[in-house]
């Protein structure tokens, strides 16, 4: 992917400025084309090392619908923004736009480790590289960060709404049954419902979507990644 690091904010004035101004630019409905014709879906993650001076990202893209590992890259960088509630983009998008760069299969869509627009300023981390790659993206987080929700119920595919006040900024997903939901939001050119479809296509057996859950690994370096399969035109 062709990616361009933009300037990076260095307080949390000036960043908060600017999260408000781009979430006016985020697609919520979907723009991304028909489902079917997706091929490769990314998912990307990040973490931290040597006392959080060093961000370590990862991006995995697998064929869709199979699912099978075609390509993955990681990137380290030094973390040039302080770790601030609600600022969680800067500090780790521009080591997550490293390791995209680094990728030659162009993915459809990207899954994101955390929020969309489930956030105060409606701009997570999902919504936030979804506009700076001007990618369909979904943020897939694994606790809530804002709003209130009741419990779906136990089996996998049932979901409830997370609500801020009166508006509807996500949905609480059981990916597995009897097993703690998922928080799913929009991040960018993707609708809500759509959003809930394709993290679901996205799940095996596993709580997390394959797409998320082999960026995790490879970020967390825990346990081995599955080979990589042969590449398709």
């Amino acid at each position: 992917m062709k990616i361009q690091q933009p300037d990076w904010p260095k307080d949390s004035k000036v960043a908060i400025a600017l999260q408000r101004q781009l979430a006016t630019q985020v697609i919520t409905t979907d723009d991304l084309g028909p489902i079917g014709d997706l091929k490769y879906v990314a998912g990307v993650d990040a973490g931290f090392e040597d006392g959080g001076t060093i961000t370590h990202a990862a991006v995995v893209v697998l064929s869709f619908p199979e699912l099978e590992l075609v390509e993955m890259a990681i990137a380290r960088v030094p973390t040039t923004f302080p770790y601030v509630p609600g600022l969680l983009s800067f500090r780790e998008a521009p080591a997550l736009l490293e390791a995209l760069a680094k990728i030659k299969i162009e993915p459809d869509l990207i899954l994101c480790d955390g929020q969309g627009i489930a956030h105060p300023r409606r701009l997570g981390i999902a919504s936030h590289l979804g506009l700076l790659v001007d990618k369909p993206t979904i943020g897939v987080a694994k606790s809530r960060y804002i709003g209130t929700y009741e419990e779906p119920e136990a089996e996998k595919g049932s979901w409830s709404k997370l609500m801020d006040k009166d508006e509807q900024i996500g949905a609480v997903v059981r990916t597995r049954t009897n097993v703690k939901p998922l928080f799913i939001s929009s991040g960018h050119r993707v609708g809500l419902e759509t959003a809930i479809d394709l993290v679901l296509k996205c799940t095996t057996k596993y709580k997390l979507p394959e797409t998320t859950r082999l960026a995790d690994r490879l970020a967390s370096r825990r346990g081995p990644m599955p080979e990589i399969t042969a590449t398709h035109s």
